[in-house]
């Protein structure tokens, strides 16, 4: 059987999973407007404000506390900045694919185009990590505050629809109805979606800034010191009384210290990832090329500054051991500042904040599995849009997966899975950005990574570090996951696969890079 040429690749058979899809068919999709695909709608400011709409949210408000008494002290602020690295080497990255290749499917559709199709299945099957699992998380940490604020006007919600299972509850009740709110908002359209977003960026932005305006000279110096607590393992290594590698496997590491900040970074990067939800929306934006590198790094550099100015008001509020098992660590921290009449604004505020983060993360995922079904890659319902031009179906099947996990699984859990997608995500877009300079050095790109390699592999080895300071637990979930991704794509993806279907009917053959 003579090898079948595709994107430069020579597959000697039908078997070869390293199928790309050209970045002319990626532009000719992108270009395709009327029934049966999605509405250009958004402008260059509603993708600012859709990315800070997914950022700042349960990892400010709720993250940031924890991490301050179990991993960094009040070094926390510098464990938001080496998170803040890491986001812009894979921001500008995820920049020039998604003003170069303006397709709903963010990582997955660049994979697509640079690693081919296997790649790009694990890709895709890993944002569902990301944004679902993301939604679910910011969803639990909802409650608890709504029941804050009902609690301000004698209404209390009983601890079983409060809580899952392993937490001592029945069910997480608040947290499956804002899912369901949501996700119907989601169906209804994505102009609309955008206008309630916009509203609610407005409202927690407002609030975060006067937080740190009104909090700034209640500051207490003593409880920034010491800036970075010790670690006593990492005094044992530098002393020869323990070695590295067993420091490593020690339960020092990761409490405290030089590596509570790494750890503390890899877990706060779950207050930076809704960023990359930005390019999930690449084909709504009305001018993709010049709307997404303003929308991913504009919505970047906005939340570092507040996440920086924010986490250091609040360790000096309060002593950041004070913070363990707070759920509510920026109203125990306010609580300093005087301004009790405050306290219910603050907790709508924050209320609005996640709404907004479960809002762009229902709708990054569903856009995701929408292009893996064009793709063939999933059921083709995946890709039905309704009247109001919406992958409805999607919307209702994540509705149900969401809520089951927002309902049921421990918050903590949650997050760590969210973080160690999401920084594999980033590894591969960073690997994509360099395959695809070298494959295809002269396609049109509106905007271009700087100093490529350097940046992608900054982004690389930082991104893999924070994934090495995360717990063997998070490691072990993502490695299921994927597994069960892999199962699903031989059974399944490989099989429907379209661009499989038309190189082995003799479609397309020859290469397109």
């Amino acid at each position: 059987m003579a090898p079948t040429s595709w994107n430069g690749l020579n597959c000697q058979n039908k078997n070869c999973m390293l199928f790309k899809k050209s970045i002319p068919t990626l532009i000719a999709e992108a270009a395709e407007s009327g029934e049966g695909t999605l509405k250009r709608t958004l402008s260059s400011s509603g993708l600012v404000a859709l990315g800070v709409g997914a950022i700042i949210g349960a990892g400010l408000f709720s993250l940031t506390g924890i991490t301050a008494a179990e991993n960094a002290g009040p070094a926390v602020t510098l464990s938001f900045i080496v998170a803040a690295v890491g986001c812009a080497f894979a921001g500008l990255c995820y920049a020039e694919f998604a003003a170069m290749i303006p397709v709903a499917g963010s990582a997955y559709t660049y994979s697509y185009a640079t690693m081919g199709e296997f790649v790009a299945w694990i890709i895709g099957w890993d944002l569902v990590l990301e944004y679902a699992l993301g939604a679910a998380t910011v969803a639990s940490s909802w409650s608890q505050y709504f029941n804050q604020f009902l609690l301000e006007f004698g209404i209390h919600i009983p601890h079983n629809f409060l809580h899952g299972p392993w937490e001592g509850g029945v069910v997480n009740l608040p947290a499956i109805f804002i899912v369901c709110l949501l996700s119907l908002l989601l169906m209804r359209g994505t102009q609309e979606s955008s206008l309630v977003n916009n509203i609610l960026v407005v409202v927690k932005v407002a609030v975060v800034l006067i937080f740190i305006a009104l909090g700034w000279s209640f500051i207490d110096p003593l409880n920034h010191q010491p800036f970075i607590p010790v670690n006593e393992g990492e005094e044992l290594v530098k002393s020869g009384q323990l070695g590295f590698f067993e420091f490593f496997k020690s339960d020092y590491f990761g409490h405290f210290g030089i590596s509570g900040i790494m750890r503390g970074a890899g877990v706060v990067f779950f207050a930076f990832i809704g960023f990359d939800a930005v390019s999930t929306a690449a084909q709504e934006a009305k001018n993709p090329q010049k709307g997404m590198p303003i929308g991913i790094i504009g919505s970047l550099l906005v939340c570092t500054v507040l996440y920086v100015l924010f986490s250091y008001v609040l360790t000096g509020l309060e002593n950041y051991k004070l913070f363990a098992g707070d759920a509510k660590p920026v109203a125990t921290a306010f609580a300093k500042t005087g301004y009790t009449f405050l306290n219910t604004a603050l907790i709508i505020a924050i209320l609005t904040g996640y709404t907004s983060v479960i809002l762009v993360m229902l709708l990054g995922q569903s856009r995701v599995f929408y292009t893996m079904s064009k793709d063939g890659l999933l059921p083709r319902f995946f890709s039905d849009l309704s009247k109001r031009q919406t992958p409805w179906k999607t919307n209702i099947i994540f509705m149900i997966f969401v809520s089951i996990f927002t309902g049921f699984v421990p918050v903590s859990d949650l997050g760590h899975m969210v973080s160690i997608g999401t920084l594999f995500a980033f590894t591969l877009v960073c690997i994509g950005v360099m395959v695809l300079r070298k494959v295809n050095p002269e396609a049109p790109r509106p905007f271009r990574t700087p100093l490529v390699p350097l940046i992608p592999i900054l982004g690389i080895i930082v991104c893999i570090a924070m994934m090495a300071s995360l717990p063997i637990e998070s490691w072990e979930r993502l490695a299921i996951w994927m597994a069960l991704g892999i199962v699903i794509y031989f059974l399944y993806g490989k099989r429907h696969s379209k661009i499989r279907a038309e190189v082995e009917a003799g479609k397309s053959q020859g290469p397109t890079v």
